[in-house]
This record gives structure tokens, sequence and C-alpha cells, in this order.
């Protein structure tokens, strides 16, 4: 299909989250990203995840497990200072890495017994990588004419080399498509609110936000799970959201998915998988659901690997995989259900 006959990227978000479902486990995940020494500085993450069960007679939650970290990062995505509470084991190993696709194998390596216990502590430091590739999008809120000072900073030809490296990266970069198309149509989420993830008819519902002044970056995670005794599945539905600060208090959102899931509850497989995308960049990149459904059949234990094996590149979107990614927890938190 030509790009003129795309239909336009979808642009509505689905926030605020749902209220908390009774006898539900929730974990909600989110990455700030600031830049308390101005542009040129570098940039503080500060990341926060909480695990909550919420009681079959839908009374207050008991939280579950929780932490949270604070990182600078410089521009080239080095871990320069990091520190975390409860503090891992193998932490500070992680300073002098960089924040991209290697960072996920040294975590594997350092700190094992983390992932192994899928306590959410992992999964904001996971998301480290995608945060640092997408929020220095943040400052276009801000300087209208942000691009071209990267495009100064960065140099001609260092930009050049990272505008070849985005071909092919995921589905929506594809060579040819309009996200790395000089002459197609321009990259612009101004007009997709993010809305407020917290729902004022739940305040337990997510865990302390770090809100902040100037321009700034949030990824934004929940996941619920479910025990459907009548089915025989557990029921997941997630969100996933990337979003900026705008000066005049408000938000825009950048990236945004729904994924409802079931899975078997005495095996963990997956039965079915529903993306929703809300908010994405290119007309091209909701096509990316449809290679999705080669998950089905999967084990939750297995999905991470899966993932990348089966959507790897231009087969899947980066910010969907993150989302189907973190599938691969669900068995822990569904074992704080009662049947």
């Amino acid at each position: 299909m030509d790009i003129e006959t795309l239909p336009p990227p979808p642009r509505l978000t689905a926030n605020p989250a749902p209220k908390r479902p009774a006898n539900s486990v929730r974990r909600t995940t989110s990455i700030d990203v600031s830049w308390p020494d101005g542009i040129e500085g570098q940039r503080l993450f500060a990341g926060a995840a909480r695990d909550v069960f919420t009681p079959a007679d839908g009374g207050a939650p008991r939280v579950v497990a929780q932490g949270s970290y604070r990182a600078r990062l410089r521009e080239d995505k080095t871990i320069t200072q990091i520190s975390a509470e409860p503090e891992p084991e193998g932490l500070q190993k992680l300073v002098g890495a960089r924040a991209g696709g290697h960072l996920r194998m040294l975590l594997g390596e350092v700190m094992p017994d983390l992932i192994a216990r899928t306590h959410p502590l992992y999964l904001v430091l996971d998301d480290l990588s995608g945060s640092a590739l997408v929020s220095a999008f943040a400052w276009s809120q801000w300087y209208p004419d942000w691009a071209e000072k990267l495009r100064e900073r960065m140099g001609e030809e260092e930009h050049a080399r990272m505008m070849t490296q985005r071909v092919n990266v995921c589905w929506g970069l594809q060579e040819g498509n309009s996200g790395v198309r000089g002459e197609g149509p321009p990259q612009n989420v101004a007009d997709a609110e993010a809305g407020d993830v917290r729902n004022p008819a739940d305040p337990h519902g997510w865990h302390a936000l770090s809100d902040h002044e100037g321009p700034g970056f949030r990824r934004a995670r929940r996941i619920d799970v479910v025990r459907d005794e009548a089915e025989g599945v557990l029921r997941i539905d997630s969100a996933f959201q990337d979003s900026a600060a705008k000066p005049d208090g408000g938000r825009i959102a950048i990236h945004e998915y729904l994924l409802r899931a079931t899975a078997d509850i005495e095996t963990l497989e997956l039965l079915s998988i529903e993306p929703e995308a809300r908010i994405l960049p290119f007309s091209e990149c909701p096509g990316a659901i449809a290679n999705t459904q080669r998950l089905v059949g999967r084990k939750l234990s297995d999905i991470r690997n899966e993932v990348l094996t089966q959507l790897r590149g231009p087969e899947g979107c980066t910010h969907l995989n993150d989302a189907l990614r973190a599938l691969a927890d669900v068995p822990e938190l569904a074992g704080e259900l009662t049947g």
C-alpha cells in the first residue's frame, strides 16, 4: 500500500487506568527522565515499581513488592551513577555500561536472582535502554528547532549514521516507510494527548510518580492479572505508554499500546493475544500487531526469548515487544491470587 493511501496513525489515549479489579494483582512501573543540569547535562532517570494485591472484597491493596532507583546517564547513554532501594547485588556493575541492547545481557549476568524472582525493579532496570533511546524527544516540546540543534551537536556525519541505523530496526521503520523517507509525512504527535495514568476514582491504583518542572519524559506501564476459575484462564490487561511533558503542564503521548491476553491456569500457555494500538508515530506502525499471533501457544515463562526470536527487527514493533516481554512475569504475579 502506498504511503499516501495509508490511514493516519492512531491518536487516542486510553488513560486513565481502569480501577483495580477485585482479587487481582497489579504491577505498575515508571521511569521519569529529567535534565537537572540543562540540555547538555547528564540525564536523571528515576525508576519506580510496585506490585499490589487487591482482595476479593475490593478493599485496600496489600503491597507485595516494590523498588526504585536513580541513575545518571551521559548523552551517549553511558551510566555514570546508579543507586536503588532495595539495592540488588551487582547493581554497581552497571556503572560504565551503555543503556543499549547489551544492557539486558549484562543485567542477566550480574543480577540473575532479581530476574528469577521477577521482582518489579528488574522491569524498570530493563526499561533503561528503551527510555534512553526515546527520552530526548522531550526537548522537542520546549524548543521547536530541537531537531536542528541535535544535528548541530552531533555533526552531519554522526547524524547521518544514526538515521541509517534506524532503517529496519522495527516494523514502522522498514526501508521505504514514511519514518525513514524524507518525502514521507512528518513525525507529528503534537495532537496526541497522553492524559493521566492515575484514576481519581482509584487513589491506590498507581505508585507515586516523579513529577518535576521543565522538559521531561515518562515511560509508564500497568499489568493487571485476574484468575477466571470458570474459564480456567488467567486474564491479563496491560498498558504501555511513552509520553513527554509540555510547557503548558500537559503531556503528549509518543507511543501507547493496550495489550490483553489469556493464558491457561494450569499450563501457563498463551491462549490469546489482543494488542491495541492507541498512539503511534507513523501510519505503518500498527501493521506490527499481526505478527504477535506467532506467540499464541507459547509458555509465559519462555515469552522473553520467544519475542526476541519471533519478532526481531522489522518483524515487530520495539515498544509492543517491550509490552509482550513483560508477560513473562505474569506467573509470579498470579501466584498471589486465590482460587
